[in-house]
C-alpha cells in the first residue's frame, strides 16, 4: 500500500529489537517501515522519508564484513538517529573512533544529560536507560558534541546538531528505558518535524482505495480461517470489492474446538460475505502422516492451503487474487530468505510456503501492520470481540501444537485439552491479561494411575505469555488454584491425557509456539 503522509525508515542491521523501533515509532502516530541496512541510495530517497533510524545489531564496525550503509545515506539531508551499533556507526565512517569497552556494558544504566530542548526534551536529567553493548564509540567525528553520559559510557548520547545527526548507545525503544517512548517522540516529532497523522482511520481509507485500484473488478478469493488476522483481511477486502470476494474457509483437520461453526456464524450470517466451506481434513493429515519436523510440516501445510485454494478457485469460476492475512512481523521474521540481515526464526506459512508456479496474485492488505495494529483495524471495522480479542493462532493451527507425529487421535486429543485450558482462562477473568495461551501436546508418554488403575498416556504442556508484540514474551503467572483446576479437568475429562505440565520459558531463549 502507497503511503502519502510522513516516513520513518528504519535501516535494519540485524538487531533483535528492529520491528520493536519501528512500532515504538508507529505508537507516535507516525507511520515507519524497516528496510534492509544495504538498500540502494535510489529506493531510498524514492521513499521520501522524513528521518531515519539505524537500528542497532549483534556485530562489531570492526569485524569484516559487518554491515555498513551507503555513505550517501548522510548526505540525504534528512534527520538521523543511531541506536547502540548505529552510533557507532556515526563515529566509525565519519572519523571519529570506537574501541571495544573495557566492561562490556549490558543492562540497567543511568542517563545523565543537559539537552532539554532537542532529543531529552521531558526527560529527567538523571534518566533510566538499557544497554546492550561490548563496543563503545572513544572519540567523537568532528561536528559533534557529547548530549548524554552513563558511568561507563562518556559518550552514551551524540549529535551534530547542524547535521540533524543524533547517536544513543542505549536502546530507547525497550520497557527497560522507561522515557524511551519520549525520546523517540522528540527525534519523530520535533527534530524530523513529523505531525501525528498515522491512525487506523486513515490506513482503512487508504488501504481501501489502494485495493479498489489494484484488484478493479477482478475476483478476490480469501484465505479465511476465523483467526485475527485472516478475518481483519476478510472484512476490510469486501469492505474495498464487495461480492467481488469469495472466502474460503478449509476445515485442514487443525482447527480449535468449534471454529467451523463460530466462522461460518460470524462471517455468512453477520457479513454477509460470500463464504465457502472445504472440508480438506483428510487431505492434510494425509501430507503430515508420519512428518515430526517443524518446518516440513510448516511448508506442507502451506503448500496444501495453496492447493486446496487453487482448486476451489476453479470450481467457483476464475480466480484473480489470493488474499492473505500476512502481518508485517511475518514479512521481517523471515526476511533472510529474501537477503535481509535479520535471522529466520521459523519460516510462516504465509510467506515460507507458496510455490513459485502459484497461479494466483497475492492480495496481503496487512502486511505492513503489527498485531496490535491490526486489532485496532478490527475494531475500526466492526468486527465482533469474540474474533478481534482472540488470542494469535498459527496459521499452521494445531499441527505445530502437536509436537511429534500428527494423527487425528492425537489432534482431537489436543483439540479437548485446549478448549478446557481457554475456558477455565476465561472463568477466572484472566483471558485479555494474556497475550496468547495454548496446549501443546508432547512426543513422550508418562505412567499414571487413573480409576485404581496403571495407565500409560500422553503428556501435554500449557503454555500461556504476556507481551506487547510477541517480539519478546513472558510466562503469565497464575494463580495456582487456577492451574490445578486445568490439570484436573484434563485429566478427568481427556481421555489419553495422564499428565499436566506448564512450561515457564520466556521468549527468547524460546519461542511461544513449540514449533
Amino acid at each position: 500500500m502507497e503511503h502519502t503522509g510522513p516516513l520513518i525508515v528504519v535501516l535494519d542491521f540485524g538487531a533483535q529489537y528492529s520491528k520493536l523501533i519501528a512500532r515504538r515509532v508507529r505508537e507516535t502516530k507516525v507511520y515507519s517501515l524497516i528496510v534492509p541496512y544495504n538498500i540502494p541510495m535510489d529506493k531510498l530517497r524514492a521513499m521520501n522519508p522524513a528521518g531515519i533510524i539505524f537500528s542497532g545489531g549483534p556485530s562489531s564496525v570492526h569485524q569484516e564484513g559487518s554491515p555498513k550503509p551507503d555513505p550517501e545515506v548522510f548526505r540525504l539531508g534528512v534527520p538521523i538517529l543511531g541506536i547502540c551499533y548505529g552510533v557507532q556507526l556515526f563515529a566509525h565512517m565519519l572519523g571519529g573512533k570506537v574501541e571495544r569497552a573495557p566492561e562490556r556494558e549490558y543492562g540497567i544504566a543511568y542517563l545523565e544529560h543537559r539537552d532539554t530542548t532537542g532529543l531529552f526534551a521531558d526527560v529527567d536529567s538523571f534518566t533510566q536507560v538499557w544497554m546492550s553493548h561490548g563496543d563503545r564509540v572513544v572519540t567523537l567525528p568532528e561536528g559533534f558534541e557529547v548530549i548524554g553520559k552513563t558511568q561507563n559510557s562518556p559518550f552514551a548520547a551524540i549529535a551534530h546538531k547542524e547535521r540533524k545527526l543524533y547517536g544513543v548507545q542505549f536502546h530507547p525503544e525497550v520497557v527497560h528505558t522507561p522515557k524511551g517512548k519520549r525520546i523517540l517522540s522528540n527525534f519523530v516529532h520535533t527534530l524530523c518535524g513529523c505531525d501525528a497523522s498515522w491512525d487506523m482511520g486513515s490506513f482503512v481509507e487508504a488501504s481501501v482505495q489502494a485495493i479498489r485500484q489494484k484488484v478493479k473488478n477482478k475476483k478476490v478469493l480469501c484465505a479465511l480461517s476465523g483467526g485475527v488476522d485472516s478475518s481483519v483481511a476478510a472484512v476490510l477486502i469486501h469492505k474495498a470489492v464487495g461480492d467481488n470476494l469469495n472466502c474460503v474457509f478449509v476445515n485442514n483437520g487443525l482447527l480449535r474446538k468449534g471454529e467451523p461453526a463460530m466462522v461460518q456464524r460470524v462471517f455468512r450470517d453477520n457479513f454477509h460475505i460470500n463464504l465457502d466451506y472445504v472440508d480438506a481434513e483428510d487431505r492434510f493429515l494425509s501430507a503430515l502422516r508420519g512428518v515430526t519436523d517443524p518446518e516440513k510440516k510448516r511448508k506442507i501445510i502451506g503448500k496444501v492451503f495453496i492447493d486446496v485454494f487453487e482448486e476451489e478457485a476453479r470450481r467457483l469460476g476464475h480466480m484473480d487474487f489470493l488474499a492473505q492475512g500476512t502481518l508485517y512481523p511475518d514479512v521481517i521474521e523471515s526476511t533472510s530468505a529474501t537477503g535481509g540481515p535479520s535471522a529466520t526464526i521459523k519460516s510462516h506459512h504465509n510467506v515460507g510456503g507458496l510455490p513459485e508456479e502459484m497461479n494466483l496474485e497475492l492480495l496481503e492488505p496487512l502486511n505492513e501492520l503489527f498485531k496490535d495494529e491490526v486489532r485496532t483495524l478490527g475494531r475500526e471495522l466492526g468486527l465482533p470481540e469474540e474474533i478481534v480479542g482472540r488470542h494469535p493462532f498459527p496459521g499452521p493451527g494445531l499441527g505445530v501444537r502437536c509436537v511429534g507425529k500428527i494423527t487425528r487421535k492425537r489432534l482431537d486429543t489436543l483439540r479437548e485439552a485446549d478448549a478446557i485450558f481457554i475456558e477455565e482462562i476465561k472463568k477466572a477473568d484472566l483471558y485479555g491479561d494474556i497475550w496468547q495461551a495454548l496446549v501443546c501436546l508432547l512426543p513422550v508418554r508418562s505412567v499414571g494411575v487413573q480409576g485404581d488403575e496403571r495407565t500409560y498416556e500422553e503428556v501435554c504442556s500449557l503454555r500461556a505469555v504476556t507481551s506487547e508484540d510477541a517480539m519478546t514474551a513472558d510466562w503469565f503467572r497464575f494463580p495456582p488454584e487456577v492451574l490445578l483446576r486445568v490439570a484436573n479437568r484434563v485429566c478427568n475429562e481427556v481421555k489419553h491425557i495422564n499428565r499436566v505440565l506448564y512450561d515457564i520459558t520466556s521468549k527468547p531463549p524460546s519461542t511461544i509456539e513449540w514449533e
